[in-house]
């Protein structure tokens, strides 16, 4: 069954809404400094939040979820709930003409031990200009990936402020959401005598489907994420579709893709796939002929590009899966001779990628390409990586500035 209804909607620049325990946004109205009166429009605001497929509610907020709730079900997965939670590219898009906006949010965030948290950074565009961050403390989970203790450090819900500036005329308001956080929201409030209304909806969409090196929870802020940063240039309205350890050539991402209402389609693969040992090369080649047939059953003509790993040193050669070693850094497993036959490294997936892709081209597909994941963040780029896996912030720059002119520039089918 196809999840058509939660995905049209989004993209008319609304996010469906599915129905859980109804709550009661702030009651009151909170006073501004200068003395004006604050009132809620958590509901408003909600349908004017785009790049999530779907939302959840309970008792206490909003949730926003970048998977179909069919497979969150089925996975019945925490992490899998979690990165699904995490709102990488999700963001208001809305005119108004208050002055001000206050966020009640509770965010959750996953960290290694011994490190900290800089906070979780939401974004704020007026009229296209961007502003200063604004960063909010969150629940810290700190887990050891090779002990797999957990520890919980609750903060609690926090309330944020977005400062637009005096002026009684519309303006067009973009706030992004953290891209390296679980977010929950609880209110939005405004300036009592003003208004939110839809912005007009006509970017075209891009959806990007990755692992967590398209999440991007390592970059600064969330307009910084590479997906985000060449959306922005190429005036694309993006759905991000990266979901951190389960990019994994799943037929349920396939069909979200293929029911959305796409100009242009990247997808980058392969690098769960090695992460998790999770197939050999007869499966993954026939994996990724059902991904892409199911997604061109909805996009027979739409341009596809194809994004093959990123650099792992440890993995370019040694099939997977890598592990966290002492210092938090990757590392993979010797294996027996004997159960290597077909086992996958990067450099193999990029091979197989490269190959299948050639053989779609050939049966008449023109409009499928390969970026090559080498060119995009490579041996040279291996200085700016934080666990020998993922990208840093200054990483994720570098690819947002490449990833353009390897899809072929503005003129380009994804410029």
């Amino acid at each position: 069954m196809r999840e058509a209804a939660a995905i049209q909607s989004t993209a008319r620049g609304q996010v469906s809404t599915q129905v859980g325990v109804l709550f009661s946004p702030t009651a009151h109205l909170p006073l501004l400094n200068d003395g004006i009166p604050m009132y809620s429009v958590l509901e408003t605001a909600v349908g004017h939040v785009v790049g999530a497929l779907e939302t959840t509610t309970d008792a206490t907020g909003v949730t926003f979820h970048r998977t179909p709730a069919t497979a969150r079900a089925r996975m019945a997965d925490d992490y899998f709930d979690l990165m699904s939670a995490v709102p990488s590219g999700v963001r208001l898009e809305a005119l108004t003409d208050t002055s001000v906006f206050e966020f009640d949010v509770e965010l959750t965030r996953d960290l290694l031990p011994d490190t900290t948290s800089p906070g979780s950074t939401f974004d704020l565009v007026v009229d296209g200009v961007l502003q200063e961050p604004v960063r909010a403390t969150e629940n810290l989970v700190i887990v050891d990936p090779v002990t797999l203790e957990t520890q919980f450090h609750p903060a609690g819900p926090t309330t944020l402020r977005f400062e637009l500036g005096e002026g009684a005329a519309d303006r067009r308001v973009e706030i992004w959401f953290p891209a390296s956080s679980m977010l929950k929201l609880l209110d939005v409030r405004i300036a009592a005598g003003t208004s939110l209304r839809p912005a007009p909806v006509g970017a075209p969409l891009w959806v990007h489907h990755g692992s967590s090196i398209s999440q991007c929870s390592q970059a600064d802020r969330p307009t910084e994420t590479w997906p985000a940063m060449v959306a922005r240039e190429t005036g694309r309205s993006l759905l991000n579709l990266g979901i951190g350890g389960h990019c994994q050539l799943d037929q349920f991402m396939a069909r979200t893709v293929r029911d959305l209402p796409a100009s242009a389609i990247s997808l980058e693969l392969g690098t769960n796939v090695v992460n998790f040992d999770t197939m050999r090369e007869r499966t993954f080649a026939s994996a990724f002929h059902g991904f892409l047939d199911t997604v061109r059953d909805g996009h027979p003509n739409t341009p596809i590009a194809i994004v093959t790993p990123v650099i792992c040193p440890v993995a370019e050669q040694q099939p997977g899966p890598t592990l966290f070693d002492a210092n938090y850094q990757m590392r993979t497993i010797e294996r027996p001779a004997e159960l290597a036959a077909g086992a996958l490294s990067l450099t193999r997936v990029r091979e197989l990628l490269v190959r299948e892709v050639d053989i779609r081209i050939k049966e008449g597909d023109t409009n499928l390409s390969v970026i090559d994941g080498l060119a995009l963040f490579g041996a040279d780029d291996v200085k700016d990586m934080t666990d020998g896996l993922h990208p840093n912030a200054a990483g994720y720059r570098r690819m947002a500035g490449r990833f353009l002119a390897l899809a072929g520039g503005l003129d380009g089918p994804l410029g």
